[in-house]
């Protein structure tokens, strides 16, 4: 069983930063891909950073020169540094893993509970 732990939320003022931190747990192997989604009140949840076990990065055009998302494959964790934050930017924020590789399974999709960034004007 693969289990994804956020941390790292909270409020900041706008033109702030944050770092959001992932880890997977669990026998895992590898895992493909990390990365960070997010759903704002009545919005759909929507990729904000991914990155690749081999370390190629896709972002949202809204968060590129802002946000830089980084992994450390030995720790199964994934990071958002989340800088010159704005109100736009509040949201609910999903930790998510695919293509995971356990001792004895292979899972597609694995999300986070979620964490709460909340950023004043």
């Amino acid at each position: 069983q693969v289990q994804l732990v956020e941390s790292g939320g909270g409020l900041v003022q706008a033109g702030g930063s944050l770092r959001l931190s992932c880890a997977a747990s669990g026998s895992i192997f590898s895992i493909d891909a990390m990365g960070w989604y997010r759903q704002a009140p009545g919005k759909q949840r929507a990729l904000v950073a991914a990155v690749t076990i081999s370390g190629r990065t896709n972002y949202a055009d809204s968060v590129k020169g802002r946000f830089n998302i980084s992994r450390d494959n030995a720790k199964n964790t994934v990071y958002l540094q989340m800088n010159s934050l704005n109100p736009e930017d509040t949201a609910v924020y999903y930790c998510n893993a695919a293509g995971i590789r356990s001792s004895s399974t292979w899972t597609a999709n694995s999300w986070g509970q979620g964490t709460q960034v909340t950023v004043s004007p």
